[in-house]
C-alpha cells in the first residue's frame, strides 16, 4: 500500500493541491526550480505542493529517492511536502508510470493538478479557472502517436479500437474541425499536466487503462510502440471517460502565460519566452539555491556559465522550426546539447 500524505485540514474553499514527482538526479533539481517558481510567481496559490518520491523496491535496480539533505531541506523550506509512494506496476522499466502511481499518495477527494517537474510557474495559478469536475490536460503536443505504418491501420481505426476496448463513445471524442486521418482530429494530450477533482479516482482509472493497454492491447496496436507513449495513449481515454476534453481550460494560460513546460533547459533557451528565461534565471540566482543547483551540470553550464544564452542566440522565436527535432539538431550541431 502506497504511503499517503499526512492528514491535515482540507484545503480552503477554491484551493487545490499540486503534485510533481521527483527522484534522484535531474528530476530533483527540476523539482527545486518548480517549487521556487511557484513560491515566487503564484502568491494566490492556497493549496499544498506535494513532491512524490518513489521508494526503493523490486522494480528499481538502485535507490530512486532524492539525494542530498540540502535538496530536501530547500524543498521543505519552499513549502513542499515530500511524500513517498511505492512502485507496484512500472518503476525503472517505465518511469513515466510514476505520475500514475504517485496519485494514490495524494489526499483523497481533494482537487489536484499534476505537473511534470520540468515546468516553470510564470504567473499566478489562482487565476486559472479550473473546473475540477471536467478533467483536462496539456494540448502542447505533436502527433507523436500512433506512428502510422504503410500497410497498418490508420489513426481512426487505431484510436477507435481503444475506445471500443473500454466501452467509450469514440465519435464524441473527435474534433470535426480537422479531416479524417489527420492526427489533430483525435483526442491526444501531452501528459505534462492534467487535473481532476480526486487523484484516487483519476489514478485508478489511469492505472487500469494503462495496464490493460500494456498487457492486452487490441490487435490494431500490434505494430505500435508503447514506450514511451503509454501514459499519453491512456490519458485521453481517461479524460474522455470522466467527461473532460480539449476545451476544459481557456487557451493561453497553462503552457502559456501562467506555466511553461520547457522539457529540457536547451529547449527552454531555444524556444520559450523572455519571461520564462527571466523567471528561470531569477529563481536560480540566490546563493543557497545556486549552491545546490550547480551540482547538476546542465543547470551549471546553461544557467550559471551562460551556455543557455548562446543557445538562445541561435534561434528566432518568431520563426522557429516546426518540429522539435529540428531545434534539437541545431543545438547539437553547435555543441550545446545537454540533458
Amino acid at each position: 500500500m502506497a504511503a499517503k500524505a499526512k492528514t491535515k485540514p482540507k484545503a480552503q474553499q477554491g484551493a487545490f493541491n499540486i503534485l510533481i514527482v521527483a527522484q534522484g538526479g535531474r528530476l530533483q533539481y527540476e523539482a527545486l526550480i518548480f517549487a521556487a517558481s511557484l513560491r515566487a510567481n503564484a502568491p494566490g496559490f492556497k493549496g499544498r505542493l506535494f513532491v512524490a518520491e518513489p521508494q526503493p523496491g523490486p522494480l528499481w535496480s538502485g535507490d530512486p529517492t532524492i539525494r542530498g539533505d540540502e535538496t530536501r531541506a530547500l524543498l521543505t523550506e519552499m513549502g513542499a511536502e515530500i511524500i513517498p509512494f511505492e512502485s507496484r506496476h512500472f518503476g525503472q522499466s517505465y518511469p513515466y508510470g510514476n505520475k500514475i502511481e504517485a496519485l494514490f499518495a495524494m489526499p483523497k477527494g481533494e482537487p489536484f493538478v499534476f505537473f511534470d517537474t520540468d515546468t516553470l510557474v510564470t504567473g499566478d495559478l489562482a487565476s486559472v479557472p479550473f473546473d475540477f469536475s471536467r478533467p483536462g490536460a496539456s494540448l502542447r503536443r505533436e502527433g507523436t502517436w500512433p506512428e502510422i505504418q504503410l500497410y497498418g491501420p490508420g489513426y481512426h481505426e487505431t484510436w477507435k479500437s481503444l475506445y471500443d476496448k473500454f466501452g467509450l463513445d469514440f465519435d464524441s471524442s473527435l474534433d470535426p474541425a480537422w479531416p479524417d486521418e489527420f492526427w489533430r482530429r483525435y483526442l491526444y494530450f501531452n501528459a505534462g499536466f492534467f487535473f481532476y477533482k480526486c487523484p484516487h479516482a483519476f489514478g485508478k482509472r489511469f492505472l487500469d487503462y494503462a495496464l490493460a493497454i500494456r498487457d492486452d492491447p487490441p490487435p490494431e496496436l500490434i505494430c505500435q510502440s508503447l514506450d514511451p507513449w503509454l501514459d499519453q495513449i491512456a490519458l485521453p481515454l481517461v479524460i474522455h471517460s470522466f467527461g473532460g476534453g480539449r476545451d476544459a481550460l481557456p487557451a493561453g494560460l497553462l503552457d502559456g502565460a501562467v506555466t511553461c513546460h520547457y522539457r529540457l533547459l536547451p529547449l527552454l533557451y531555444a524556444r520559450e519566452s523572455d519571461r520564462a528565461v527571466q523567471v528561470l534565471e531569477e529563481i536560480c540566482a540566490p546563493n543557497r539555491i545556486k549552491k545546490v543547483l550547480k551540482a547538476h551540470d546542465p543547470i551549471k553550464f546553461m544557467v550559471y556559465h551562460g551556455r543557455g544564452r548562446k543557445v538562445r542566440a541561435l534561434f528566432d522565436r518568431d520563426d522557429l522550426p516546426r518540429k522539435e527535432q529540428a531545434i534539437r539538431n541545431t543545438i547539437k550541431r553547435n555543441g550545446f546539447w545537454m540533458r
